[in-house]
């Protein structure tokens, strides 16, 4: 059983407790747990006790009568749908709430039927998903609903994501398989080696990187990554990752640089910094063509520390550079092989900055490279850092 139908099911048990109470009390069958009522207090009408029921739930319900004519209609629905709760009663259900769908499952209902449905509401990028729950209710139904926009935005994320993972896996793992089929017939053939065992190497290199990221990335998503925060420069951590590509960067014809004229101090996880750095640097050199550039910037903006990465690569069409640090997101899928990267570099180096109150962005005009700037809270001067010397 899926989780809407845990949920429907859930809405479907208590709607069928709340009529199951309300038919009883109006049928006038004895309850024998229930206390006498005094003759001298009036009995409160049928309708009254119905909208005060209603009224009392904390979820959208509304009730309406045998011409689809709203009876109750309580403010968790009047939110939910817009509605001005105090003008509902009276008025048929296809004025208030313009859904055709829900017009045919109340009148379903009203015939005796039960059902649970997802109901789309507006067009385009503002479609709202309300789940809704008709059942037939004495002289009319009852309608229970709920907005699932957000967790059926969250179920389809967790699906595409769930599809990369394996895509990002099957990929590798079925060129591996066909190489080592190839190597196993033809015996001693040494050429077949010298060409398919660095390849089977890479790949598995490639996929231990992949695993890698997906465990950063299960430990950021439940807040456990650990953060040793230590005052120290940026410049320190920029050298470094210079250093480490300087290497790569020769062998495919691109000019890596280090601009950084003062200290800047901050206080954070050097480690996390580090590796914030280099996949920012190893994105830029995969999309940056020779003869390019790769520039790391350090610089100050008021109380802040900046750290660009800058390329005169590809760049980012507009229309993917809002989703550039989703995971697995590819702006050119034809080329994300050539590239070999994971797709979770800047997911994780999203996840990293931001743990430590910082933010990362992504500008770009297509054709004329990138820059990803991370912006972090600057150190304080320490004490006596600013008195001049006798």
């Amino acid at each position: 059983m899926t989780e809407p139908d845990v949920a429907f099911g859930a809405l479907g048990a208590l709607l069928g407790a709340v009529v199951t109470l309300i038919a009883v009390r109006s049928s006038g069958t004895r309850v024998p747990a229930a206390p006498r009522r005094d003759p001298a207090v009036p009995r409160e009408p049928d309708d009254a006790r119905v909208a005060r029921l209603v009224g009392a739930l904390p979820f959208a319900a509304f009730t309406i009568d045998g011409q689809l004519r709203v009876r109750v209609f309580n403010a968790a629905a009047a939110t939910l749908f817009g509605v001005d709760g105090g003008r509902a009663i009276g008025r048929a259900i296809i004025e208030l709430i313009p859904s055709v769908d829900l017009e045919r499952m109340l009148a379903a209902a009203l015939a005796g039927g039960i059902s649970s449905r997802d109901i789309i509401f507006g067009s385009g990028g503002r479609e709202r998903y309300v789940g809704v729950t008709a059942q037939p209710y004495e002289g009319g139904a009852m309608a229970i609903a709920a907005d699932r926009t957000m967790y059926l935005a969250v179920e389809r994320m967790r699906r595409d994501f769930f599809s990369d993972v394996s895509h990002e896996l099957r990929t590798p793992l079925s060129a591996m398989k066909l190489m080592l089929e190839t190597v196993m017939v033809s015996d001693d053939d040494a050429e077949a080696r010298t060409l398919f065992l660095p390849q089977i190497a890479a790949e598995v290199e490639r996929m231990i990187r992949l695993v890698q990221d997906l465990l950063e990335l299960a430990r950021s998503d439940a807040g456990a990554l650990p953060v040793r925060s230590e005052r120290f420069d940026l410049t320190e951590v920029a050298t470094s990752t210079v250093n480490s590509f300087a290497q790569r960067a020769d062998k495919l014809g691109v000019e890596l640089e280090l601009e950084a004229p003062v200290a800047v101090d901050v206080v954070a996880d050097r480690g996390s910094l580090i590796q914030v750095t280099m996949n920012l640097v190893d994105n830029a050199l995969r999309h940056t063509p020779a003869p390019g550039r790769v520039t790391v910037e350090l610089s100050r903006d008021g109380a802040d520390a900046l750290l660009r990465v800058r390329d005169t690569g590809i760049g980012i069409p507009f229309a993917d550079l809002s989703r550039i640090f989703d995971r697995f997101y590819v702006v050119d899928r034809s080329r994300s092989r050539e590239h070999a990267g994971t797709g979770l570099g800047l997911a994780i180096a999203k996840h990293l900055v931001e743990a430590q109150g910082g933010t990362l962005i992504a500008e770009s005009v297509y054709g004329q490279g990138a820059t990803f700037t991370v912006r972090l809270a600057s150190a304080p001067e320490e004490a006596g850092a600013n008195i001049n010397s006798p």
